[in-house]
């Protein structure tokens, strides 16, 4: 029977056998497929309309949205921008950025700028901050899992991330031209602790295995499939990996078309210390990380390897 990734159905979120389930589709692919998720189909449905009508807008209509300098953390950005680590061009993408919405005079201000919306769709912001909020319920629930997986209290994660720097990612892969030279994304690791994302059925997301052969991920539609980033994997020594993937470009049949998908990046706190939780180290795996560093430090860190600032 040929390799795939693991599917769990989120029916059982709450239960010790998904916890178990989860922590094996880790361990093998740092990846696993969210079925019977509850985000509603017309939450889903009605922000992908909108970010489609967004991104068929002129591209100088687009580029007022976009702040040079910003990283990238809110609004929009042009392809040509994002650069895969250790890649010589520029991913295949634009993409535009939704973070979350904070009271005025709020403490962490300062590492989570506002949002801001295209008065060309202003369906947009609605829709966008439905989504936002459905994945941001989902991923904490994963993340109880993923506690209980570590012998943690279910809660453990929960005031980590209570004020986190997540993103919500709608994302345009245009049609792809000739020999680009370049994937739509190029072989990385994600940043953040946990990406969920919706649109993996369109073919091209692929996963590099511990063999070193390149896996597609292919879901049944309306899935979310959920991998570990890197501040996961280092406060929990590797334990819990993150796994090498890229979007690559389409075959002779499909080149014409966009692809589309809506990732939504869960973070820590901006101030919350990335620092490696005890019970994950031992004498046969010492500490890897053991200099502590701030989540926001560390985002900013690698917004610089991929070209974002």
């Amino acid at each position: 029977m040929s390799e795939h990734v693991s599917t769990l159905s989120a029916s059982a979120i709450g239960t010790d056998a998904f916890a178990r389930a989860i922590a094996t589709a880790f361990e093998r692919h740092g990846f696993v497929v969210i079925a019977d998720h509850g985000i509603a189909p017309e939450v889903i449905d009605g922000c992908a309309a909108a970010s489609r009508e967004f991104f068929a807008l002129p591209e100088a209509v687009k580029r007022r949205y976009h702040r040079p300098g910003g990283g990238g953390a809110r609004g929009y950005t042009p392809s040509g921008i994002e650069t895969a680590p250790g890649a010589t061009h520029p991913d295949l993408k634009e993409f535009w950025h939704v973070g979350r919405e904070l009271p005025p005079g709020h403490r962490l201000e300062a590492s989570m700028p506002p949002n801001f919306w295209p008065v060309e769709v202003p369906q947009l912001r609605e829709r966008a901050l439905a989504l936002w909020a459905a994945f941001d319920t989902l991923g904490r629930q994963l993340l109880g899992a993923i506690a209980c997986a570590l012998a943690l209290p279910r809660e453990f994660f929960e005031n980590k991330v209570n004020e986190g720097n997540s993103i919500l990612r709608l994302l345009h892969y245009p049609p792809v031209e000739g020999e680009p030279g370049a994937l739509r994304a190029g072989e990385h690791e994600d940043i953040n602790v946990i990406t969920l994302l919706l649109g993996a059925e369109e073919p091209g997301l692929e996963l590099r295995t511990r063999e070193g052969a390149w896996l597609p991920i292919d879901p049944l539609p309306g899935s979310v499939v959920c991998n570990v980033g890197d501040m996961l994997q280092r406060v929990t020594n590797g334990v819990l990996r993150s796994t090498t993937h890229r979007v690559a470009n389409p075959g002779p049949g499909q080149a014409a078309r966009s692809r589309h998908a809506m990732p939504f990046f869960l973070h820590f706190n901006p101030d919350f210390e990335l620092r490696t939780l005890p019970s994950c180290v031992s004498a046969e795996s010492p500490d890897r990380y053991p200099e502590a560093i701030t989540a926001d430090a560390c985002l900013q860190q690698r917004l610089k390897d991929i070209r974002l600032l």
